[in-house]
């Protein structure tokens, strides 16, 4: 999963912002310093997050998987799903993340693996600490810029 932070501006379409600026090649490179990609880890911080691999409440469940799903407006020629979260759930997020140490807690590779999160079969006990907090911290950071910048996170899966 790949995120990016925008401004929208007032009124504006996401689904439009979506088609025009993930249309566009080279997109990553044109956004740099407002992109964060967690690669294929995203399912496992979900899990830490909410304790669950997809479901979560919010304001937990924005952080990975929550947001309104903006391929149903036409995104699908770009080949990959994009969640859009609004600016105000992004500061309801990077509130959450502030203010909620790192999950360590729900660390348990055989409860993850029971649950069937992606990508467990190839973490160690040490992922916990040198995977997913460093990933949790950078979440936090990313989502705290963009709320003080009154910014909207898409999220990319594919």
């Amino acid at each position: 999963m790949t995120y990016l932070r925008l401004p929208v501006e007032g009124g504006a379409d996401p689904g439009e912002a979506g088609r025009r600026v993930f249309g566009a090649a080279g997109w990553r490179q044109a956004h740099t310093g407002r992109v964060l990609d967690l690669g294929g880890n995203w399912q496992g911080l979900h899990y830490l997050i909410t304790g669950d691999p997809w479901e979560g409440r919010s304001p937990e469940a924005d952080i990975v998987c929550g947001g309104r799903l903006l391929t149903e407006d036409g995104n699908e020629a770009l080949g990959f799903d994009i969640i859009f979260l609004s600016p105000d759930r992004v500061k309801v997020a990077a509130d959450h993340l502030s203010a909620t140490p790192f999950p360590s807690r729900r660390f348990d590779l055989v409860a993850m693996a029971e649950a069937d999160v992606q990508g467990v079969q190839a973490w160690g006990e040490d992922a916990r600490d040198k995977l997913f907090r460093p990933c949790y911290d950078a979440l936090g950071r990313f989502f705290t810029d963009a709320a003080d910048r009154g910014e909207a996170v898409f999220k990319t899966m594919g």
